[in-house]
């Protein structure tokens, strides 16, 4: 019962907790009564989580996690909090690295109990991606200010409402022929809201989870081109697939206003697969769903005549 639940009727400061997985853990954490605090440079779009839930359970607040004493007034008062922030774009280091510092000096001086840190799979000081180098540099900076944190390092995330099945859905339906990026690349896509779940259950239990690093990440690993074709599959549409060399792929992320940066080429030719030697989503307890599961479903509204679709699609 949510009476008995370790989270009912704490307050929860999730940084960061107006995007993609903010709103899945803010679900997650309302189900098992929680009161929220939703902290963000830009709040109010995380507005529609308020009909989810009671009078008084969530608050909205401005926060930036470049500004110590912005995040000293969100974490004011909590049992726990999460740390969600994370650019591609920007002052990486300001924003992940001494941003991430930032949020466990306020979290240990607050006296809270628990804090989660949403890393990424791939954080390395030493990679040659300045989006891993600013990763792991966060996982320092949080770790000195708050030794007993729970580290989260996720894989892709995917989900109804992301950015990144729906983004190469949508080229799929719109184009026959397709460029794929890094063809061979593997990767262990993980479904948002398994991943929300392993944040909560860090948060519902820091004697156990604390102080720990975990690479969380689906049960199977597909490569980008899999991908692509399982996606055209769902949609019914016959496509063309061009597998791109790294060269051409780098030139293409180098440019300006394209959908990817150079980090992330990086990052997504080394692939984005645990390592195998950290715990993971068993020691958690949680058994990840596969994309399978899901992909027909979202796939009927790109199929050229939805859900009365029975022939291919051209």
């Amino acid at each position: 019962m949510a009476s008995r639940d370790p989270l009912n009727g704490k307050l929860v400061t999730i940084i960061g907790g107006s995007g993609f997985l903010g709103d899945h853990v803010a679900q997650a954490l309302l189900e098992r009564g929680a009161r929220l605090c939703i902290a963000s440079r830009h709040p109010e779009r995380a507005f529609k989580l308020k009909p989810l839930a009671q009078l008084g359970q969530i608050e909205f607040l401005p926060c930036d996690v470049t500004k110590p004493d912005t995040v000293a007034f969100a974490v004011r008062g909590a049992d726990a909090v999460v740390n969600l922030v994370g650019a591609f774009e920007g002052d990486l280091k300001a924003t992940m690295a001494d941003g991430a510092g930032n949020v466990a000096r306020a979290a240990a001086a607050a006296g809270v109990a628990a804090l989660v840190h949403v890393s990424a799979i791939g954080a390395d000081s030493e990679s040659p991606s300045g989006y891993a180098q600013a990763k792991a540099a966060g996982e320092a900076e949080v770790l000195a200010a708050f030794p007993k944190a729970t580290i989260m390092r996720p894989s892709i995330l995917f989900g109804d409402d992301d950015h990144f099945i729906q983004m190469f859905a949508g080229l799929v339906s719109t184009f026959r022929v397709l460029p794929v990026f890094a063809p061979h690349a593997p990767l262990q896509p993980l479904f948002v809201d398994d991943a929300a779940e392993a944040v909560v259950v860090a948060l519902a239990d820091p004697a156990a989870f604390g102080g720990k690093t975990f690479e969380i990440a689906g049960p199977e690993t597909i490569t980008m081109l899999t991908l692509h074709q399982r996606i055209a599959a769902s949609q019914h549409r016959k496509r063309t697939f061009i597998e791109m060399p790294d060269s051409l792929s780098a030139l293409f992320a180098a440019l300006p206003g394209t959908p990817m940066n150079s980090d992330q080429w990086t990052m997504l030719r080394q692939g984005n697969v645990p390592s195998g030697k950290l715990p993971g989503m068993k020691q958690l307890g949680i058994a990840p769903r596969p994309l399978g599961l899901f992909l027909d479903r979202w796939m009927t509204r790109f199929r050229r005549y939805g859900r009365f679709n029975e022939t291919v699609a051209g």
